[in-house]
C-alpha cells in the first residue's frame, strides 16, 4: 500500500505540473529590423512579461519583422497576437484607406497604447549636397523595405509633393540593418528612417562616414500635417548626430502598439499591466523611452477603439472614466 501510494502520489504530480504546463500561453508581437526600436519595444515588453510569468502563465516573444504594414496584417491573418505600428497605418488598417483601401477596412484591429514619437528622417552623404528634400531629385535614395511603415510613409510624401520613385536614379529597398552601410559605401547618397531617437542605425551612418540630417518642410508637408490627425511637427535635436549641429525640422508620427479582438481580454490586460507597473524600468531600456508620459501613451495616436483589457487597466490606474 505504501508503494501505491507513493506511485499515485508521483502519478497526480505529474498530471498536476503537465495541467500547469498546458496552462502556458504564448504570445508573439511583431517588431521590426533589429537595428530599429521597434525591434527594442517588443523585446522590453516581452522581457517585464516573462519576469511575471509564474504568476500569469503568459510566455512572450517577439521576433524581427518588415515592420508596421505586415505587423498589422499579421495580426489580421492570426500569425501575431500584438505588434507595434506607427499611428498612421493603425489609422488606415482600421479604416481601410490608402495602403489597405484593396484589402479593406480592419474594424477587429485594437488600439493598446503608444509608444514614443517618430519623426521622418532624412540622412544623405555629405559629398552628395543634398541641403533640403528637394535635393533628393536625381539621387540615389533608400526608401525602405516592403512592409515597413517607412516605405509607405515615403510614398505618401512623394504623393503630397506630386513625386513618383522615377524621380530618383535608384530606389532602393533594403532593411535598416543594411542601409547605413549602404550609404557608406557610396552605394546611395541618402536614406529614409521613419524611427524614434536616438537611434543605433542613424549614430552608425553619421559616425561611420560624413553625413548629416535633412529637414523635411515646406508647403507640402505642411498641409500633409494639417489634413492628417495621425500626424505632427518634429525636431530632431541638434547635436543629437556627428555631423549635425542644428535641429532638424521634420514631422512624423507616434509607434502605437495593437492587436485584435482575437487577443482575449486577460492576455491584454496582463501584457499592459507588466508594462505600466515596471514604468520606471520601461524607460530605461531605451534612449527614446526617456520621456514618455504615461497619459500621453494611453491617448496619442490612437485611431482604432481601445482594447477592452488595455481599458480595464486604464480605469483601475484612474487614467480614465
Amino acid at each position: 500500500m505504501k508503494h501505491f501510494s507513493l506511485l499515485a502520489g508521483a502519478v497526480a504530480l505529474s498530471l498536476g505540473a503537465a495541467a500547469a504546463k498546458a496552462e502556458e500561453k504564448f504570445i508573439t508581437i511583431g517588431t521590426g529590423g533589429q537595428t530599429g526600436v521597434y525591434f527594442v519595444v517588443g523585446q522590453s515588453i516581452c522581457r517585464l512579461v516573462n519576469r511575471g510569468s509564474a504568476e500569469h502563465n503568459l510566455k512572450c516573444t517577439a521576433p524581427s519583422t518588415g515592420g508596421s504594414i505586415a505587423n498589422i496584417n499579421s495580426i489580421k491573418a492570426g500569425d501575431m497576437d500584438m505588434g507595434v505600428a506607427q499611428s498612421d497605418w493603425q489609422f488606415h488598417a482600421y479604416n481601410g484607406s490608402s495602403k489597405f483601401e484593396e484589402t479593406g477596412a480592419f474594424p477587429e484591429l485594437r488600439a493598446v497604447f503608444s509608444v514614443h514619437p517618430e519623426p521622418f528622417t532624412v540622412i544623405a552623404r555629405k559629398d552628395a549636397n543634398i541641403k533640403t528634400f528637394d535635393d533628393l531629385k536625381g539621387k540615389r535614395v533608400n526608401v525602405g523595405n516592403p512592409g515597413s511603415g517607412q516605405l509607405a510613409t515615403m510614398e505618401v510624401v512623394l504623393a503630397a509633393k506630386g513625386w513618383t520613385m522615377d524621380d530618383f536614379s535608384l530606389a532602393s529597398e533594403l532593411k535598416p540593418a543594411e542601409q547605413a552601410q549602404a550609404l557608406c559605401d557610396n552605394k546611395v547618397d541618402a536614406i529614409i528612417y521613419t524611427v524614434g531617437h536616438p537611434n543605433g542605425s542613424i549614430q552608425e551612418a553619421t559616425t561611420s562616414c560624413e553625413s548629416n540630417l535633412v529637414s523635411v518642410e515646406g508647403p507640402a508637408i505642411e498641409a500633409l500635417v494639417a489634413d492628417n490627425p495621425f500626424y505632427s511637427f518634429a525636431t530632431v535635436p541638434g547635436g543629437m548626430y556627428t555631423g549635425t549641429d542644428t535641429d532638424t525640422t521634420t514631422f512624423g508620427v507616434r509607434a502605437t502598439f495593437v492587436s485584435s479582438t482575437n487577443s482575449d481580454d486577460d492576455t491584454v490586460y496582463q501584457v499592459v499591466k507588466a508594462v505600466f507597473d515596471n514604468f520606471d524600468r520601461f524607460k530605461k531600456l531605451h534612449p527614446a523611452f526617456e520621456n514618455l508620459k504615461e497619459e500621453e501613451m494611453i491617448s496619442a495616436g490612437l485611431s482604432a477603439p481601445l482594447h477592452p483589457g488595455a481599458e480595464k487597466y486604464y480605469k483601475e490606474r484612474g487614467w480614465i472614466q
